[in-house]
């Protein structure tokens, strides 16, 4: 393939990318050059532009609408405006169209980024949250054990005893689950505007922290430790392609050994895009005032 067929697929590329006016670059090839060559071949090279490559996770790129020839593209236009699922990316032939197939793996990584990073201790230092953990040592076991994030460490169970408030009426955790971005995208907004939402309605809230590695059954455990009624647990959802920051608040009164998963009551899709944090925080403070007068969650509360 010579240079100038390279330079037409890289500019038809990066067109399709909303990339323009892009100034070419020399091709350079290195074959079994020795080590003084490929040193002299790095100098020589010059920078094809100073300018990023588009960030597919922008709205113009997901509602992007790929259909060519299409007989009335507004029709395409208005289903797309009526929601994030993956409609109008068109195809060349049996295949997707290219930007199409950049965002599907430009969405693909950031879920799994978002599975697989950790949050760091430093951010919750900033924000003054207890740090404890599940009897998941690390991420891989939290992922590939998921009975192990169910249970407290023995040292997050005397640290729990030692600084947290006892019997408090709502008990409210944070934890990652299996989303960084969940709980770095939302803390700000929800949990500040959830904790004075409870206590303006007179209720006492035991003290805050973050669970790491934590499972929803984790909070059966805290709440029978701290003897806290009402336990609400904001907990990141499972990513999306394309929404990775989606969080969920699994509430429960008084749990117990017993405690069954219809015994919690879910509010979820909680992030910019679907229920706003502070939104959310009102719901919950409302449900905790409804759970303390039932003394009831779950199927239970709708009785």
């Amino acid at each position: 393939m010579n240079n100038q067929k390279i330079q037409d697929i890289v500019a038809t590329v990066l067109a399709q990318l909303g990339e323009s006016a892009l100034s070419s670059a020399d091709i350079i090839k290195i074959g079994d050059q020795t080590a003084s060559t490929v040193a002299s071949i790095e100098q020589q090279k010059t920078v094809v532009s100073d300018e990023f490559l588009p960030d597919l996770g922008n709205i113009e790129f997901k509602k992007w609408n790929g259909v060519q020839n299409a007989a009335d593209p507004k029709i395409i236009d208005d289903l797309m405006s009526q929601t994030n699922a993956r409609l109008g990316t068109g195809r060349t032939g049996p295949r997707p169209r290219t930007t199409a197939l950049l965002r599907f793996l430009a969405d693909h990584s950031r879920s799994k980024d978002t599975v697989l990073k950790n949050i760091e201790s430093s951010w919750l230092e900033e924000r003054g949250l207890l740090e404890v953990q599940s009897c998941a040592k690390d991420k891989d076991e939290y992922l590939t054990r998921p009975d192990k994030g169910r249970k407290l460490s023995e040292e997050s169970i005397k640290k729990l005893q030692e600084n947290c408030i006892q019997s408090p009426q709502v008990q409210v955790v944070l934890s990652d689950g299996l989303s960084l971005d969940a709980v770095t995208a939302n803390h700000d907004e929800i949990l500040p505007a959830l904790i004075n939402g409870l206590k303006n309605a007179g209720l006492s809230v035991g003290t805050p922290f973050f669970l790491r590695f934590g499972r929803v059954k984790a909070q059966d455990e805290i709440g029978m430790l701290l003897n806290a009624e009402v336990n609400l647990l904001l907990i990141g959802e499972r990513p999306g392609l394309g929404q990775s920051e989606s969080l969920s608040c699994y509430a429960i009164y008084k749990p117990s050994k017993d405690t069954v998963e219809s015994d919690r009551t879910v509010l979820s899709n909680i992030h910019a895009g679907g229920t706003p944090p502070v939104e959310a925080a009102a719901v919950i403070v409302d449900l905790a005032k409804k759970m303390l007068a039932k003394k009831a969650s779950g199927i239970n509360l709708k009785a």
